[in-house]
């Protein structure tokens, strides 16, 4: 996944005791983005936007607040989060990498 003519914030976003870190970007159209990885762990991120995670790299276990499901996403793979909600996520490898997209 590769993005052109951005503005990027070079201080980073760190979580969790460094285990999660990502940077922002502005498009040109003026949409935000995250991009990072999570190391091996479980974390839980609240929502404020609606969101679409991208992961690039590596698998994780995601479950949704408010489901008892519990889905596994890999390199390739998406899901979607609602606005005013939450999520954990489950690094099962090393790592993994993702970009995520604020959705209107």
């Amino acid at each position: 996944m590769e993005f052109n003519n951005v503005t990027a914030k070079a201080l980073a976003n760190i979580y969790f005791d460094g285990k999660v870190v990502s940077h922002g970007v502005t498009l040109e159209d003026g949409s935000t983005k995250t991009f990072g990885v999570a190391f091996q762990g479980s974390y839980h991120f609240g929502t404020v936007a609606a969101e679409r995670m991208d992961v690039i790299d590596g698998t994780c276990k995601v479950t949704i607040d408010g489901s008892d499901e519990t889905n596994t996403y890999a390199a390739g793979e998406h899901f979607n989060i609602e606005a005013n909600s939450g999520f954990t996520m489950e690094v099962v490898s090393e790592s993994a990498q993702y970009v995520c997209s604020y959705i209107d």
